[in-house]
């Protein structure tokens, strides 16, 4: 007597495995003072793939900054990331560590050129 599988079984099936993940930094760089700064965002892989270059990302604002880390997928909450803006406001710029990114992600969000 052969086994019917049920609905979630081959649902189970037919998913694809996830994506790799590339861990890598954010490096963040404040260009003027003030409310007309400009801020420039580069995602740095750690395991560098040749043929694939980072690319910086501009932000208008502080607003856009933090837009745009929000698509990127940064965690607020942690302690690491709020002394990193600190030091953007500080010092001009910062490195937020550990992030994972797949290819197609950093693609996505426009970190690396494709």
């Amino acid at each position: 007597m052969s086994a019917m599988r049920t609905g979630s079984a081959l649902a189970a099936a037919n998913v694809a495995p996830p994506k790799p993940k590339t861990h890598g930094f954010l490096r963040i760089a404040r260009h003027g003072t003030g409310p007309g700064a400009m801020y420039v965002v580069t995602y740095h892989r750690l395991d560098q793939i040749e043929g694939s270059h980072p690319r910086p990302v501009a932000a208008e604002s502080a607003q856009a900054l933090i837009e745009l880390m929000e698509r990127i997928g940064v965690d607020f909450r942690l302690r690491e990331v709020r002394g990193a803006l600190e030091d953007v406001l500080r010092f001009g710029s910062a490195n937020i560590p550990d992030l994972w990114l797949s290819d197609e992600e950093m693609i996505e969000k426009g970190l690396v050129e494709s």
